[in-house]
């Protein structure tokens, strides 16, 4: 595979990914436009599944074009939409041009989106998706048919910390890396007490050992994107003095952002962290500025900024 593997099985330093765009048409000079301004900072980018349920690009389309344009992608596959031929058969031919990070995910619910008529399929859950994305790196698919000429799969999940009951998000996040997760990637949040207990439940149940844990940190501009997803976003809880402390600042803009450094720096302090990664919804510098600041990604490879993710 490549550096984003490595850098997964060795954590020597603090593991930076990010959510790439989504897309809505274009070519691939609005992909290329995209990844110089990720390339530089992260170590690798999500490529998302039609994430809260609207049609984007799809992100077998996405992961092959960031591929050959030179960044990692980290091609998401959510068990919404197809059943588990149409997966494997996604994961399969995006593992022919290269592409070899995956992340399972359930996929939000259809009525989050804007087309709410779209019929479900969840032929498969999330840790049953992590399961056949293992046997697919082993080389066959799920049926026991061979693949010819296979590559080994890094896989990841995704976990929410915030949801309850918490010993049962514990047990799942253990769930899924005894499916075959190398990498989980948690959900945004706003409870740094919730995640605190999380992760040190995952100390105690080997998750932090045996797979990479990074915290999601969200850049925003206002109070009001953080009501939006009080209000919009499936499994987002944002406390009302989290939306005071931005609405009441003298710059609303860099209080948001000096909450998310705050967030960020909170994270990587905890044992048995191997990294964050950034969801941006500003769309200017601030993904660098983070990553400058604390010192992490590809730019600082001998960094002082640590986690504590080898001896947990």
């Amino acid at each position: 595979m490549g550096a984003f593997n490595d850098l997964v099985a060795s954590r020597e330093r603090p593991i930076v990914t990010a959510e790439f765009p989504s897309m809505d048409g274009g070519d691939l000079d609005t992909v290329a436009e995209a990844v110089d301004r990720f390339q530089p900072y992260v170590d690798a980018v999500n490529i998302t599944d039609n994430p809260a349920a609207h049609a984007h690009a799809s992100n077998v389309s996405m992961a092959i074009a960031v591929k050959q344009l030179g960044l990692e992608p980290i091609m998401q596959v959510v068990c919404r939409d197809k059943n588990r031929l149409a997966i494997q058969a996604d994961v399969v031919g995006a593992q022919m041009h290269g592409v070899t990070s995956f992340c399972a995910l359930t996929g939000d619910d259809v009525t989050a989106g804007d087309e709410p008529e779209a019929r479900r399929v969840f032929d498969i859950d999330g840790p049953q998706l992590v399961s056949i994305m293992r046997t697919l790196s082993d080389g066959t698919y799920l049926s026991g048919r061979s693949l010819k000429r296979h590559r080994e799969l890094l896989i990841g999940a995704v976990e929410n910390p915030f949801a309850p009951p918490a010993h049962v998000r514990v047990r799942r996040a253990r769930m899924k890396v005894d499916s075959g997760a190398r990498f989980l990637q948690l959900q945004i949040g706003y409870e740094p007490e919730k995640l605190e207990a999380f992760v040190q439940g995952c100390v105690d149940n080997g998750v932090c050992r045996d797979a990479a844990v990074l915290p999601t940190v969200i850049l925003t501009k206002s109070a009001g994107a953080l009501r939006f997803m009080e209000s919009s976003v499936p499994g987002i809880h944002v406390p009302g003095d989290v939306i005071d402390r931005i609405a009441s600042a003298v710059d609303p803009l860099e209080e948001s952002y000096q909450l998310a450094r705050e967030q960020a720096a909170q994270a990587l302090s905890l044992p048995g962290i191997a990294g964050i990664h950034i969801t941006d919804f500003r769309h200017d510098d601030s993904v660098h500025r983070l990553v400058h600041d604390l010192r992490l990604g590809p730019a600082f490879s001998t960094g002082a900024t640590t986690t504590h993710a080898q001896t947990a």
